[in-house]
Order: structure tokens, then sequence, then C-alpha cells
């Protein structure tokens, strides 16, 4: 399962490029539904879901194989997809306020 989610982010790397910014404050900003200057864990699952649905072409909420770079692997759900984000979030949020400031979202991942 490790090996498709990283097979599935790599190949999402080119759409990346439309999330793309220069500077923290500003990937905070995009990130930051509501402006109070900080994340909170559904606007982060929010903000890292675009590429998970860009793949989803039929729109069930399942990567398939064919969904899937190189056009193989095993299924991936949202619901799980959304779990290993929650998790990243978790570990970025050193603090543990429910938050990520942009000094969290700068850090190298944890």
């Amino acid at each position: 399962m490790h090996r498709t989610l990283t097979l599935l982010l790599m190949a999402l790397a080119p759409l990346a490029t439309q999330a793309q910014v220069s500077a923290t404050s500003e990937y905070l900003a995009r990130m930051d539904g509501d402006g109070d200057g900080r994340v909170s864990q559904p606007e982060y699952l929010h903000w890292m879901s675009y590429a998970f649905d860009a793949r989803d072409a039929n729109r069930d909420a399942v990567l398939s194989a064919g969904e899937l770079p190189g056009g193989k692997g095993q299924p991936l759900t949202r619901v799980e997809h959304q779990q290993r984000l929650a998790a990243t979030f978790r570990k970025q949020d050193v603090n543990h306020d429910g938050f990520l400031s942009a000094r969290e979202l700068a850090a190298p991942p944890q």
C-alpha cells in the first residue's frame, strides 16, 4: 500500500505546479480557508486531497489500478488517503494545538 501511495504522489507531481507557491506564507494563505492565520486539519485535508481527486476519474472515491500511476497497484480509497494525511498533520503539529502555523508548515516532514 505504501508503494501505491508513493507512485501516486510521483505521478501527480506535475499537477502540483497548479498549487505551487514561492513562500511559506503564500502556502499558508492558500490552505487557510477561513483566513485565521493557521491551518486546521480539515483545511489541510481539503487542500492536500486535490491530487487524489484529480486522479479519481470516475469520482467513486477509490483510486483503482487503472487510475494509479503505471496502471497497477492496490486500490486506495479517499478515506485511506485522508487517514494518512491526518497522520502527517498530527506529526507536523509539533505544539499539538490542532493547527499548523507557518513555521510548522515550513518544517521538514516528521
